[in-house]
């Protein structure tokens, strides 16, 4: 699940950066361009974090000793 993911974003964001080549002719080509590029690299680098970030966290949830066992008694008559 994890690659199927991360071809299609991979995918989304070269056809975002792809379609600045479709910017219409007029003296701010140019900007309107490194716009499209720039905002796609923004939200794939915004993805690619986040999705690193849930794939390893770094810590986990902090509970007590008391929330554990009533998670276990709650989830196991559940």
């Amino acid at each position: 699940m994890n690659s199927v993911t991360f071809v299609l974003v991979t995918l989304f964001w070269i056809a975002a950066a792809g379609s600045s080549y479709f910017a219409p002719k007029n003296p701010n080509r140019g900007l309107i361009q490194m716009m499209i590029v720039l905002s796609s690299c923004c939200c794939y680098t915004f993805w690619l974090l986040a999705f690193l970030h849930q794939l390893n966290p770094l810590f986990g949830p902090i509970v007590s000793n008391q929330t554990v066992m009533y998670m276990k008694h709650a989830w196991r008559s559940g």
